[in-house]
């Protein structure tokens, strides 16, 4: 069917016909009727703009800026991460793989914030029993605290504005599910509306609200990845298998710098805060060890020292193999290259190695020349003394390039007792520390021989 109609209108009124006639219905003047071509669509399109309306203009010089006061868990590693609290009105999500401790999380930080303020914990996973006991076994105070076991979405706003608390936690965003929605908990529409629903909520009665979110077997946040453009903040809680240690990071946060890293132990009345990642990724006690080297990154405002490893040995196959762990492959290539053109190191023979102690996964350039180091000792089976720091970017030239944060990056090392720092050559001050600049890495070579 067409979309195009012709229609008559009136010269002197302006009336609109749907057949010709010699004299206006309206005004009744004559021969005053003219053919027109309207398009259906776009007549239909300004009725509907017209019944909708227009949205209010504000004008953001005469709007008051809310300072809220940010709620803190007092727990500083996860404050951190944050960028200094749970902000008023905000939509956080927690992911994590199951069983890492996404719960017992929560409960530690609704206990932090319990003291001075009303929180509800609503759960479709436990019952009541059961996430008491949990409380119970963290010594969590059940003051003003307030648990609801509803999984229908709507009943849990409904309650939620009825005690107008101050955090609500959400356990988890794949076990509600909205009546409105035609399909089952956890589907991806259920997931998107849900979502949507909690942030309307946040940001209409500034109620601060973490929805705990489960993990796919890629890794993945379970559900639409539009559902981290929905919240203000996502955190991810890893874990390191070989240790009790955890990692909260944050790839997305509205009211933060995404680049903190907060290092939490697990025990046996929750996570325990650590406050030196230094003495938890650098054994003070080894040995001096060939390929072993010490280097320092900076994750957000945090520097920490972390120990690298390597280990080269006459490859047994055609082709050299380079292998890593936490560390960037193509990097380690990039380096060995480097190694091999600029210096008078072979490496093509030679397979690479590499690990970063601790199972941290890192890409800070600063621990380019810690690297090399790491290589060059390794191949030259020369120990590396365990009070030096190695600090510094490698170029493509051969070149040690300055980073980021030096100083602060020395002061770490001074403040766990290091006497040598080897850094590019560049102007910096340190109190107690030895301080070595190298140019390129031929100098460095020289050195470890």
């Amino acid at each position: 069917m067409s979309n195009i109609k012709t229609i008559f209108t009136c010269s002197n009124c302006d009336a609109q016909f749907p057949k010709w006639s010699g004299r206006c219905l309206e005004c009744g003047s004559w021969g005053t009727l003219t053919e027109e071509i309207q398009d259906k669509k776009e007549v239909a399109k300004q009725d509907t703009l017209s019944k909708i309306g227009s949205a209010d203009l504000i004008d953001l010089k005469k709007v008051d800026t809310m300072n809220l006061k940010r709620l803190t868990t007092n727990i500083t590693e996860i404050d951190r991460v944050l960028g200094g609290g749970l902000v008023p009105g905000s939509l956080t999500l927690l992911s994590g793989e199951p069983g890492i401790g996404k719960s017992t999380l929560v409960a530690q930080i609704a206990n932090a914030l319990s003291k001075d303020s009303l929180v509800i914990y609503a759960s479709g996973e436990e019952s009541a029993a059961q996430v008491k006991g949990r409380l119970e076994r963290l010594n969590c105070s059940l003051d003003n605290l307030r648990f609801i076991g509803e999984t229908n979405i709507e009943k849990i706003i409904s309650s939620v504005l009825k005690a107008k608390p101050d955090l609500v936690i959400i356990d988890s965003i794949q076990t509600v599910y909205s009546s409105l929605i035609p399909s089952e908990a956890g589907s991806i529409n259920q997931i998107r509306a849900g979502a949507v629903k909690f942030l309307e909520v946040a940001k209409e009665h500034n109620i601060s609200v973490i929805l705990i979110g489960h993990i796919t077997k890629d890794g993945q946040v379970a559900g639409p990845k539009a559902l981290e453009h929905i919240v203000d903040t996502v955190l991810y809680l890893e874990a390191e298998t070989n240790n009790n240690y955890c990692l909260l990071r944050a790839s997305k946060n509205r009211f933060g710098s995404t680049n903190e890293l907060g290092i939490l132990e697990m025990t046996s009345l929750g996570f325990k805060e650590v406050l030196n990642p230094s003495l938890v990724f650098i054994d003070a006690a080894h040995v001096e060890l060939a390929g072993s080297v010490i280097g320092c990154v900076v994750e957000g405002t945090r520097p920490f020292l972390v120990d690298i490893q390597s280990l080269v040995s006459k490859t047994v196959f055609g082709y050299p193999q380079r292998k890593t762990s936490g560390f960037d492959l193509n990097r380690l290539q990039v380096l060995s290259a480097v190694l091999s053109k600029r210096t008078k190191i072979n490496l093509t023979s030679q397979d690479i190695i590499l690990n970063i102690v601790g199972g941290l996964r890192l890409n800070d350039p600063a621990l380019d020349l810690a690297v090399c180091a790491a290589i060059i000792s390794s191949n030259l089976n020369k120990n590396f003394d365990r009070h030096t720091i190695v600090l510094g970017e490698v170029g493509l030239g051969g070149e040690i390039r300055a980073v980021s944060k030096i100083e602060q990056r020395l002061a770490e090392a001074e403040k766990l007792g290091f006497t040598q720092a080897i850094i590019p050559n560049v102007e910096v001050k340190a109190k107690k520390i030895k301080i070595v600049k190298l140019k390129n890495l031929a100098e460095l070579a020289e050195f470890i021989k």
